[in-house]
Parts: C-alpha cells; structure tokens; sequence
C-alpha cells in the first residue's frame, strides 16, 4: 500500500514512520540552563552521521503548546548537552524521563539514577548509562516544528567492563545491552537477538556468479 505524505497530516506521517523506521537508537540527552539546572529527556529521532568530526544528530520536537521542550531551550542557552545510551538494566529509569515533567524537576532523581561529572562540557552524564559522548552545538536546523540539533562530540565514556582493548579501541558492543525505541507507544527492543552477515567483497561475488 503507498502512503502520499504530501495528502496525509502531520500526525499520520509520524506514526507510518516511527511504526516502520525501527530499531531506533534513543539519545538520552542530559543539559543544563543557563543557571544549572540539570535536565533529563530521551529522544529517539537519533543517530551518527559522520566520524571527522563525529557529529550525531537529534530531532527535538516542540511541547504541545509549541514552545521549546527544556532540553532544546538549554541546548539553545548553553550549547553543551551529553548523549547516554540506554541500557536495558535502565529503561525504567529512562521512562520515567520521558515524563512530562514542569520545568525545574530534577527527572534524574525522579527517577532514582545519578550522575557523574563530565571533562569536558559542563552537563553530566548518566551514571548508569554504558556509553555517553560529551557534545557541543555544530548547527540547528529548523524542520518544520522540529529542530534538528547537530552536536560535535568532543569525548566519549565507555563502561569498563565493556571496552575489550582501549589501545585498539575494541568495544564489546553486546555486553553494552542497549535499547532501541521501536513502534507504538511503550515498545522497545533489546540488542540480545543479533546475526552476523559478512561483507562479501566484490571477487567474491563475481566467483559465486559463475
């Protein structure tokens, strides 16, 4: 069945795609206001897009009324913000998060997590999280009422337990036990269930063809 975006309203367009672009990364984004005040949200319109910088993009769509959720007006205000990753052992937490809190609550202690200092930028990070990049703003990009924030990622923490060979920089990305945002209101997934599919190189191909 084809869907015309362009004669379908916003509402519907959001719900074809979250339904079906999936697995989705979730940027558990923690800033800071102009005064320090900590904030906490998990967005899931989330990924890398380069290594040279390393710049990692994010969607941040308005509150209900239209003005800025808490985590694009800090990352407006300061330009400084980290990205955690979103453990299994955590997605409790992470949801309670996603709450929609008035401005000022403290959504990490709402919901019984910590933080731990950054080097860095001047936000923490997430202490239960395995992997949080240390940003700063490279461009926002207005999209329609979302806003696409572009962030240069300056530093990286990666769990003990989880890094095979720092000088090699071999990550044991199974052990990380992330989540992914996947459709509906409330599903995740887990990166337990994987298959591995060699590239095959071009001779190859060429050999399996004759």
């Amino acid at each position: 069945m084809n869907f015309d975006f362009e004669a379908l309203p916003p509402v519907d367009r959001y719900k074809l795609v979250t339904s079906t672009v999936v697995p989705r990364p979730i940027a558990w984004i923690v800033s800071q206001d102009a005064q320090g005040v900590v904030n906490a949200a998990p967005y899931s319109f989330f990924n890398a897009f380069s290594n040279d910088p390393v710049i990692i993009g994010v969607g941040c769509g308005p509150r209900p009324e239209g003005s800025d959720k808490d985590t694009l007006a800090n990352i407006k205000a300061t330009g400084q913000f980290t990205i955690c990753l979103v453990p299994y052992s955590a997605i409790d937490g992470m949801n309670v998060t996603a709450t929609d809190f008035p401005p000022g609550t403290d959504e990490i202690a709402a919901a019984g997590l910590t933080t731990a200092p950054s080097v860095k930028v001047k936000p923490p990070r997430i202490a239960e999280s395995p992997v949080a990049l240390e940003c700063e703003t490279f461009q926002l990009i207005p999209v329609g009422h979302h806003t696409i924030v572009l962030g240069k990622v300056l530093g990286m923490y990666v769990a003990d337990e989880a890094v095979l060979n720092a000088e090699k920089r071999y990550i044991d990305t199974p052990k990380l036990d992330l989540v992914g945002r996947m459709h509906g209101g409330g599903w995740y997934a887990r990166t337990t269930d994987r298959v591995e599919v060699p590239r095959i190189p071009y001779a190859k191909w060429l050999e399996s063809q004759g």
